[in-house]
């Protein structure tokens, strides 16, 4: 008989969990779980907005959020998480607010590593890093290293990251070895390019969640989602909660995945 992920959420002691989020995972399936989800989180602005605070509360409710999701993942099985933290675009914000992400990321590696590598969490990253704050770039480098033997969730973090930078790097990367004999052209095919993308030791992702209720990528993970499964929701980030992440597992696990092909 397949396991249901309520029979897992109770062996790995998962409680405080309300009626619609019992009865989603008493539907969800173990053997239809995505194995890689990645998500877009957006909404902190907005959600501060509506609330007459300011941009930092919602950042900072933002990164409790991923507390939230990162802490309900890795007991539920989910093999690999991806979040877009910080993308190349995001330069263009004003200094302060960029100076305040910078100052939450290192906030949230200083307070939240010890209990990450207690529940086995690796943590690496896709993204230009070295070009990032010092003191951001020496606190990823740490967390990097601390979690770098865990077995359990991998926590992708994408850290001045775009899409369109990484397939440049990519392409640049594999013209200079054509150029030394490295490779022939004739050698050159998806498995060449994937190997120079930072995704390259990672499956594709499964599933992509958005929230917000914005219907875009922005530049994010363009190659790798080419047949990912997307979910748009209206949910703001920093009120994006378990129920939320179950809908979307649940919206995966009700979809037919073809590849371009006939089953």
């Amino acid at each position: 008989m397949t396991q249901t992920l309520l029979e897992v959420a109770k062996q790995n002691g998962i409680t405080n969990l309300d009626k619609t989020e019992l009865n989603y995972l008493s539907k969800l399936r173990v053997d239809k779980l995505p194995r890689h989800i990645a998500i877009i989180m957006d909404g902190n602005g907005r959600w501060a907005q509506r609330r007459r605070l300011s941009r930092s509360a919602g950042h900072r409710e933002g990164a409790n959020a991923l507390k939230r999701i990162v802490e309900f993942c890795a007991p539920l099985g989910i093999k690999i998480l991806t979040v877009y933290a910080f993308s190349t675009e995001n330069w263009k914000r004003p200094k302060a607010e960029i100076t305040l992400l910078m100052n939450l990321l290192v906030e949230y590696i200083q307070k939240e590593l010890d209990a990450l590598c207690k529940n086995n969490v690796k943590i690496i990253t896709s993204g230009n890093i070295q070009d990032l704050p010092k003191n951001a770039y020496l606190e990823i480098l740490k967390a990097k290293h601390a979690s770098q033997n865990n077995t359990g969730l991998i926590l992708n973090v994408a850290l001045n990251y775009g899409a369109r930078d990484e397939i440049l790097k990519a392409v640049k990367e594999i013209i200079t070895l054509v150029k030394d004999g490295t490779y022939k052209l004739e050698d050159i095919d998806h498995s060449v390019i994937e190997a120079h993308l930072y995704t390259k030791d990672l499956p594709d992702p499964d599933l992509l969640i958005r929230t917000s209720g914005e219907k875009r990528l922005s530049n994010f993970l363009l190659w790798q989602l080419a047949y990912t499964e997307l979910f748009f929701t209206d949910t703001l980030w920093p009120d994006f909660d378990k129920k939320d992440l179950l809908e979307a597992l649940l919206s995966y696990q009700n979809r037919e995945r073809r590849f371009g092909g006939l089953k």
